[in-house]
C-alpha cells in the first residue's frame, strides 16, 4: 500500500529556489540542504566563509542562510562580501546563528543580513522564509 504525503505538504505548495546554507558545522549545513533538496530546492552547502562567497558568485542563489560564529572569515564579513558582489546585492540573507543577543542583531543587520534566526530554528520557518524570497 503506497504512502502518500500529507495534504498540506510544503513541497507541493512550494515553488522552487536556489539556497545555499554557509556554515562551518558541516553536518548541520549539510542536514539543511539534504532536507531543502528533499522539499524540491536547488540547495548547496559551503562549509566556510571564502567557499560560501565562491558558491555565491557562480550560483546567483535566492536566499543564503549564513552562521555568524565561523573561523577564518565569520558571517558578519561573508554578509559584506556578498553585498558587493554584482548580481547579488539584493539576495536574500538570512542569519542562521546560535548567537541572539541584541548587539548580534544589530550588527548583523548593519553587515547587510536581511533576517535573524537563532538555531535550532523548524523547517516550517525556513520554509517560509523561502517563499517570500
Amino acid at each position: 500500500m503506497p504512502i502518500n504525503p500529507p495534504a498540506d505538504n510544503l513541497s507541493n505548495t512550494v515553488p522552487n529556489r536556489r539556497v545555499l546554507v554557509i556554515d562551518d558545522n558541516a553536518d548541520a549545513a549539510d542536514t539543511l540542504v539534504a532536507i531543502l533538496s528533499l522539499l524540491g530546492h536547488d540547495a548547496v552547502a559551503a562549509h566556510s566563509g571564502i567557499e560560501g562567497l565562491r558558491v555565491a558568485e557562480q550560483q546567483h542563489p535566492d536566499v543564503v542562510f549564513l552562521d555568524i560564529g565561523m573561523p577564518g572569515m565569520n558571517g558578519f564579513e561573508v554578509a559584506v562580501a556578498m553585498r558587493q558582489i554584482a548580481g547579488l546585492e539584493t539576495v536574500r540573507i538570512v542569519a542562521l546563528t546560535a548567537w541572539r543577543d541584541e548587539a548580534t542583531r544589530a550588527r548583523a543587520k548593519s553587515a547587510g543580513f536581511d533576517m535573524h534566526l537563532t538555531k535550532p530554528t523548524s523547517i516550517e520557518v525556513i520554509e517560509e522564509i523561502i517563499v517570500e524570497s
